[in-house]
């Protein structure tokens, strides 16, 4: 029990620090409480304001107001309402297609750079093919075989087609580490090509792995909005992606009083994807003891 006791208070310890380097860094707290909020509104909004199950006809395509903050759609609905109940999809897969990718990225290129000669070079023969293989219409057709509604299963297959480019920045990371003295030391120790990678390599780059994460969750965000938008992947309710499919579908684009139905998803989006961007940046600082002043 206390050992349970002292291991939670040495989280607390880290993640007091941790938002007191953030703090210091305006641009950085904004982006780590813009993704928070987001990230609470999509998991915990829709049990507080649950979705509008039908029209409204008095409120349609109704202009920024005091009752409806993003205006209403083609129904009547609410638009905040939907883009609070829209957003779970969307963060489930990018943090899900990012946590996957990077963990194939990271594993593979390390390995590949740890062990060199001819594995080195089998691997990144395999890297630079698969990173020719076009994206959108691979998922085209696994589209007609795999349930791609689903969002782990898509999230999967995105990590899957991701990790590639991911794979070479490790690798070249991990190059430039090999010639530090402690990992010669390690390799002469025969301390096993396992502990040293995930003992001495790894932790030196946690900032460019987390960084990278980042990254990857926001080019997911794309992929995602806009494969749904193209009816590759077929996904019902409010999600962005489908919000911006319905607005397009009923000329919204021709339609002034009806710009919010689109304004607002795409809003959620970039403001995601700042959030995300602007959080990444001030990372380094939090990984980078030489970057910290006290605290």
């Amino acid at each position: 029990m206390k050992s349970l006791l002292s291991l939670l208070a040495g989280i607390w310890q880290e993640t007091v620090k941790t938002l007191k380097i953030l703090s210091r860094n305006k641009i950085g707290m904004f982006g780590f409480s813009t993704a928070l909020l987001i990230v609470l509104l999509s998991f915990f909004g829709p049990f507080i304001w649950p979705p509008e199950d039908s029209a409204n006809v008095a409120d349609i395509n109704q202009g920024v107001s005091a009752k409806h903050w993003l205006g209403t759609d083609f129904q009547g609905q609410d638009n905040l309402r939907k883009i609070v109940n829209g957003g779970k999809d969307i963060v489930t897969v990018a943090f899900l297609t990012g946590l996957l990718a990077t963990l194939f990225g990271v594993v593979i290129g390390s390995f590949s750079a740890f062990a060199g000669g001819n594995i080195d070079s089998v691997l990144m023969e395999f890297v630079n093919i698969w990173l020719t293989i076009p994206k959108i219409p691979l998922l085209a057709v696994a589209a007609t075989v795999i349930k791609l509604g689903d969002p782990i299963t898509f999230s999967l297959l995105m990590a899957f087609l991701d990790w590639p480019s991911l794979s070479r920045q490790v690798r070249s990371q991990v190059l430039s580490l090999k010639q530090r003295d402690y990992i010669e030391a390690a390799t002469m120790l025969d301390l096993g090509t396992r502990n040293i990678i995930f003992s001495e390599l790894l932790p030196n780059m946690m900032s460019f792995i987390v960084i990278s994460m980042i990254g990857t969750m926001t080019f997911a965000i794309y992929q995602q909005t806009s494969l749904v938008f193209l009816g590759i992947v077929p996904y019902s309710g409010s999600n962005w992606g489908v919000m911006i499919t319905a607005a397009q579908a009923r000329g919204v684009l021709y339609n002034p009083q009806a710009m919010w139905s689109i304004l607002a998803p795409i809003g959620a989006i970039v403001l995601f994807q700042l959030s995300l961007v602007t959080f990444a940046r001030s990372l380094e600082e939090v990984f980078n003891p030489r970057l910290r002043t006290s605290v």
